[in-house]
């Protein structure tokens, strides 16, 4: 009888294990079983955004359920990056990073409500791309500056005559824009948005005039006519502007380099199981012949690395960026 108690007592707690191992096997691949919120932290209408809003529907399609694109604008990027950073790390909310709130703003900024190497899990690097010297088309007209060399000579002649716009302290334009200003000694006036949209807006209106925009954000506007460009901020020229030169040879400015970078991330302890998969959609959806003609006719170069290689890549940013702010001399203002 004891024999048959036992065996009876074994049995029903292997089931019951079974039972819970099926549970949390369940609980672990439901992922997503509700919409997945992508933080852009800037207002819309920008290069940040632009990605985003290119990669909701492909991981849509891709996961079954809604990857909803949401605007949370501010302090360079920090108020839409933290709210990620101190969300749940279930997979539910996930960051489209920038150069900005992973490479630079630790550099920048004395206080950072985040870590940007310690609260977050990277995923993937979403694309790459170089920014481009724009200026409102009437003001560089009426000052007959037609390049790089005529903007540097009216502004040293004329310094704090000229304003510059960018999609927030910290950011990769606002950091262009001080490291063009730091290498060719002159003055301009920063004025920071909430983001690249609003700044265009202003370009084109003339209330600004010269911004160091992230090239996908911009060239709809340089092909319209309603903004003047003069070089890439990239080591080369892009594919997607071939007659640009970059402002190295422009203005022979050896070694300026300031491109930006975006990519996805998820708060620090998100299952790694789930930052895998959401890198492989992606990656998958970078690769797709529509994608990447999309991306490379913007002037994008898009990713889709390993979550160990991003993380890599983004400890190598900050590193490079620190030093640019050093040089540069930037501050918040």
């Amino acid at each position: 009888m004891k024999l048959f108690t036992t065996r009876r007592s074994l049995i029903v707690g292997m089931i019951g294990i079974s039972s819970l191992t099926g549970l949390q096997v369940t609980a672990q691949t439901a992922w997503p079983n509700k919409p997945v919120r992508i933080i852009v932290p800037f207002a819309a209408g920008g290069t940040t955004d632009i990605l985003a809003r290119a990669m909701a529907p492909e991981l849509t399609k891709a996961f079954g359920q809604s990857f909803i694109v949401e605007n949370r604008a501010g302090a360079g990027g920090n108020i839409g990056a933290d709210l990620v950073a101190k969300s749940p790390a279930d997979g539910y909310t996930i960051l489209m990073g920038t150069v900005g709130t992973h490479g630079i703003n630790k550099a920048l900024y004395p206080k950072m409500p985040y870590d940007s190497q310690k609260d977050f899990a990277p995923i993937t690097l979403v694309a790459g791309v170089p920014n481009v010297m724009v200026m409102n088309v009437d003001k560089a007209k009426a000052l007959n500056i037609n390049s790089v060399p005529d903007f540097i000579k009216y502004a040293k002649a004329n310094p704090g005559k000229l304003s510059m716009a960018s999609s927030g302290n910290g950011t990769s334009i606002h950091l262009a824009g001080e490291l063009f200003k730091s290498r060719t000694g002159i003055f301009m006036t920063h004025i920071p948005y909430r983001g690249s949209g609003p700044a265009l807006l202003d370009l084109i209106g003339g209330s600004v005039d010269v911004m160091f925009d992230n090239l996908p954000s911009a060239l709809p506007q340089i092909k319209s006519g309603k903004l003047k460009a003069f070089a890439v901020t990239s080591a080369q020229r892009s594919a997607a502007t071939p007659e640009l030169p970059s402002i190295e040879e422009a203005a022979s400015l050896k070694g300026f380099d300031a491109s930006s970078w975006f990519g996805l991330m998820a708060p620090a302890g998100t299952p790694a199981d789930i930052v895998s998969r959401i890198q492989q959609e992606t990656s998958k959806a970078l690769n797709t012949a529509a994608v990447k003609e999309k991306l490379l006719s913007q002037g994008a170069i898009p990713g889709g690395n390993t979550p160990e290689e991003f993380n890599t890549f983004i400890n190598a940013e900050h590193v490079k960026w620190a030093q640019v702010v050093k040089v540069s001399g930037a501050k918040v203002d």
